[in-house]
């Protein structure tokens, strides 16, 4: 469960981090949105390091399911455009490829040194 609330933590700062820069180069909004931009952007790499996982790239690649959902929510949420039934569908099936590798049983390995 831990992990599931990092992935959503993270999900949300880096689309600020993001959306932050967006703003700057696309919407003509100060120069002054990226220092909360990098700030949010540093917060979304150290919650990725919180994943309780012994490789980073199967965190990495799990948290990708959880991050084009959490895009939709932003699209939905702050710039006021509704996923439709393609956004959400799509963001289903990549939900559930994002449970597989999290939930899927196999052998315990260690951290190679």
């Amino acid at each position: 469960m831990k992990s599931v609330l990092v992935y959503i933590g993270a999900a949300g700062a880096e689309i600020a981090g993001c959306f932050a820069f967006w703003a700057w180069l696309r919407l003509g909004a100060s120069v002054w949105w990226l220092l909360p931009g990098v700030i949010s952007l540093i917060a979304f790499a150290v919650l990725l390091t919180l994943v309780e996982s012994v490789a980073a790239g199967r965190a990495f690649a799990a948290y990708g399911g959880v991050y084009i959902a959490a895009s939709l929510a932003w699209l939905w949420a702050v710039e006021g455009m509704r996923p439709d039934r393609w956004d959400v569908g799509g963001a289903f099936f990549c939900l559930i490829g994002a449970a597989v590798i999290v939930f899927g049983p196999r052998a315990s390995a260690a951290m190679p040194s």
